[in-house]
């Protein structure tokens, strides 16, 4: 995740949640899926991950709203390996609700461990997340940190905003538009982020995306 708000060393709904969307199980275990995909340029959270192409691959599982799933994506120098868990349901009114937990790790020199907690929630078209973890900053103190986000989303069409608090500061505001090609989900995003995340002067990026579950 690399958190060093002043380096350019590093979705989807499409630059990274998109990719990650379970669907129904082509497998012979009901409730799990797997997901491969890559995505021109890798963005968490406002914050770009890396300069080129990232692939990445996933596997989840979902039973009665608890969910437990694993994902990785290249990130140049090594890999992002991300495990989480939690549970998810609807109100009779239609909100939607999740609380889990998700750890962040890497192999190689890219980064430290991340670890935090996740709390959703969703109403129709609009959406709510709020994180708080720590990051492992190895040879000092730990950083703790909150990340808020606000997303609107119809037939396809979608817009975020995020921001950073605690130890960490800065905000981006995500736009793009996904749809469905001959059993592909392909996407196209524009990521825009403060100066904070992208190291000196506000940076625009436009990010690619495709991916499949199955």
């Amino acid at each position: 995740m690399n958190k060093t708000m002043t380096s350019l060393a590093i979705s989807m709904i499409l630059t990274t949640s998109a990719l990650t969307a379970t669907s129904a199980s082509a497998t012979d275990i009901e409730g799990l899926s797997a997901n491969v995909g890559a995505v021109s340029q890798y963005i968490f959270r406002g914050i770009v991950q890396t300069d080129t192409a990232s692939a990445s691959a996933g596997v989840d599982y979902e039973n009665s709203g608890f969910y437990i799933g694993t994902w990785a994506a290249d990130v140049q120098e090594g890999l992002e390996v991300d495990v989480y868990g939690g549970y998810g349901g609807e109100l009779e009114g239609g909100v939607g609700y999740s609380l889990g937990f998700t750890t962040y790790q890497y192999t190689g020199d890219f980064d430290t461990s991340y670890n935090e907690v996740n709390l959703g929630l969703s109403y129709g078209m609009f959406s709510l997340a709020y994180n708080v973890g720590e990051w492992e900053v190895e040879g000092a103190a730990n950083q703790d940190y909150d990340f808020l986000s606000a997303t609107v989303e119809h037939k396809g069409f979608y817009a975020t905003y995020g921001t950073w608090g605690d130890d960490f500061d800065g905000d981006y505001l995500e736009a793009g538009y996904s749809t469905e090609v001959s059993g592909f989900d392909v996407g196209i995003a524009l990521v825009a982020n403060s100066k904070e995340l992208s190291g000196t002067e506000s940076d625009e990026n436009l990010v690619f995306s495709i991916g499949t579950s199955f």
